[in-house]
């Protein structure tokens, strides 16, 4: 990602120092200054990502430079950056909302890494913010939302089948968000002012479920000591929502064809047919064609209902609307536990985006539930919310190689990092036949920072080239190639 960097020192020698190294390993486009006012006059016209400072400076040091730029801008990351570094100037720095903290002399692999670390961190932070005002403004859908194209799509297709009389059939697997569907629907319709009633088919014991559905009058079985009303007639005028409608049984079957064709319905123990002004809105996680080969649904009814099809996918199939759906319920949760959390740390959201979710959304709402629930800072992380796996037995100890155990720690680091510099790289061009750019791409780094750990590591392309060439076979007579002599 390209980002713009402020650098600020009062040595000129360590700006271009700066300037030549970022410019060299990186895309980022570099502005430099000698001056902290000047610096404060640059952050005003906006777009830097990140500044690099110097502690000791003339008319303003680092740590208070550092505080006006929080100030003005909070977004922007700060690196500082001191000859004279001691632990009571990082911590400082960090109060005061430093990114990193770095000594100098430094290692250019040191000053890299941080600042792809801070760019990384950027692009996370703009993503937080994005999502934030996405759910801010909403879509009118309450918490039914997406930004992937089938989401989007059935977006255009509830605002234009809702103020519309058509029977809705909603089918998709469990947690899929069927029912948000259908309050989404009523929402939008010319029924809005009158109730939506929801009846659940599957929670309700088939010898009630007649009555909860059409009431009964006085007399009609034991027990039934005065009229009831149903829930057909609570809904009249407005929406009948029925989850689940694959469960009802052959009975409740035929006489919901009946009301969904003539409108007409009778009381359990009435002899009087009443009317019922409606809109009708089923959903259901069977396949009810299946169902109907079976024998277990009745496919006329199965047509009555089946006027539009709302068919939601599950959640891995629209994995680009976990970060905003993960928002949602982060939003949701640390209000409703009182808890000042506002992000998603990048390894957890990296956790959310690889999982299945046999669940789908109602397992990712439980998984950020939980998360919150036992979050201590500000930000969820991979332990927050995975805290009913498996842990992880520790590993056996590392051993270190004999001929590096007798040196000092800096003397040891140097030459392991060396080590790892070269095998990587060693495995790196033999994957991609000698190929720079395709290895660094595939690395994740700069084409010319490859170049220079190459020429560190004493490694040149052309071995690998030459490596990557077919040889001729000439050890089988089947495979030899004649030549133009015959």
């Amino acid at each position: 990602m390209k980002g713009c960097i402020l650098v600020v020192d009062d040595e000129q020698d360590m700006l271009l120092l700066l300037k030549r190294i970022i410019g060299e390993e990186t895309d980022h486009k570099v502005v430099t200054t000698t001056d902290p006012l000047e610096a404060l006059e640059q952050i005003k016209t906006g777009g830097f990502d990140l500044m690099i400072t110097d502690l000791k400076m003339p008319k303003m040091n680092g740590i208070r430079l550092l505080g006006k730029v929080k100030e003005m801008d909070p977004t922007i990351s700060v690196i500082v950056m001191t000859a004279f570094g001691t632990i009571e100037t990082a911590v400082e720095a960090t109060r005061k909302g430093a990114f990193d903290y770095i000594t100098k002399p430094f290692r250019r692999e040191r000053i890299l890494v941080t600042i792809e670390n801070v760019m990384s961190y950027q692009s996370v932070a703009r993503e937080n913010r994005a999502l934030r005002e996405a759910l801010g403004r909403g879509n009118g859908f309450a918490s039914l939302l997406g930004v992937t194209p089938v989401m989007q799509d059935i977006f255009d297709r509830i605002r234009q089948v809702a103020p519309t009389q058509g029977t809705v059939l909603i089918t998709g697997p469990s947690g899929t968000g069927k029912e948000l569907v259908a309050r989404a629907l009523h929402a939008h319709s010319h029924r809005r002012e009158k109730r939506l009633i929801t009846l659940n088919c599957t929670v309700i014991p088939e010898n009630v479920l007649e009555s909860e559905l059409f009431g009964h009058v006085k007399g009609a079985f034991t027990g039934a000591w005065k009229d009831k009303r149903g829930l057909v007639e609570d809904a009249h005028g407005g929406t009948l929502f029925l989850d689940e409608i694959g469960d009802l049984s052959p009975v409740l079957q035929t006489k919901m064809l009946r009301l969904l064709q003539e409108g007409e319905y009778r009381p359990v123990g009435g002899n009087a047919t009443r009317q019922a002004d409606i809109r009708f809105i089923a959903a259901t996680n069977r396949r009810l064609k299946e169902e109907i080969a079976q024998g277990r649904f009745r496919e006329d009814l199965y047509y009555r209902l089946n006027v539009i099809n709302f068919d939601l996918p599950p959640l891995a199939d629209r994995r680009g609307d976990i970060p905003l759906l993960s928002h949602h319920f982060l939003k949701k949760y640390a209000a409703i536990n009182h808890k000042t959390i506002a992000e998603i740390g990048p390894h957890a959201m990296q956790r959310l985006l690889a999982l299945d979710y046999p669940g789908n959304i109602r397992e990712l709402e439980n998984i950020i539930e939980r998360g919150v629930i036992f979050c201590r800072s500000e930000a969820l992380a991979v332990e927050d919310l995975f805290l009913d796996r498996e842990p992880v037995a520790p590993a056996e100890p590392y051993a270190l190689p004999a001929s590096l155990s007798q040196l000092s720690f800096k003397d040891a680091k140097e030459q392991m990092m060396a080590i790892f510099h070269r095998q990587f790289i060693d495995h790196l061009l033999r994957e991609n036949g000698g190929n720079v750019s395709r290895a660094a791409q595939k690395a994740g780094i700069q084409r010319q920072y490859l170049h220079r750990l190459m020429k560190d590591a004493g490694l040149m392309t052309e071995h690998y080239k030459e490596a990557a060439e077919p040889k001729e076979d000439t050890m089988n007579p089947e495979r030899a190639v004649a030549s133009p002599e015959g």
